[in-house]
């Protein structure tokens, strides 16, 4: 399980460094060429942010690639429940790492009144933090034995 954790941490590092460069200081695909929807269902279901093409096919992508192991083992619930805690568990810690490691951020600007695409705060870290926090968490200790 501790490797199991350390190749998640190593992949979100990775994945905010490469969305660092890719959006820079406009956070949320702000100044991407990509296609956006700004209202409606969706963007309710997103936390209020608008839903973005970069940001579905970046999901979609990440989704295939933490299922990569299915393509070498037999599919369980157990399996499932440790990849889609991966999968929670990268952007969660991927997000945090984005402000943390970004020279446009940094740990002191992870405030609400910088980051306008994180609505809801709950103390010191947007809400989504701690659902996800506990989503991830929930679904790794579930799929443990499935390793």
């Amino acid at each position: 399980m501790i490797a199991f954790l350390g190749y998640l941490l190593v992949m979100a590092v990775v994945l905010a460094l490469w969305e660092i460069q890719i959006e820079g200081k406009n956070g949320w695909a702000g100044n991407l060429p990509c296609w956006r929807i700004e209202k409606g269902w969706l963007v309710k279901l997103w936390g209020g942010r608008p839903f973005t093409g970069y940001h579905f096919f970046l999901n979609f992508f990440m989704l295939l690639f933490v299922h990569m192991p299915l393509f070498f083992t037999v599919w369980n619930l157990r399996l499932e429940s440790l990849l889609l805690g991966f999968f929670v568990g990268i952007w969660l810690i991927e997000d945090f790492l984005w402000f943390v490691l970004n020279p446009n951020y940094g740990l002191k600007n992870f405030r609400k009144e910088k980051i306008w695409w994180h609505k809801i705060w709950w103390g010191p870290v947007p809400s989504c933090y701690w659902w996800g926090l506990a989503m991830a968490g929930t679904l790794i200790y579930l799929g443990r034995t499935a390793i």
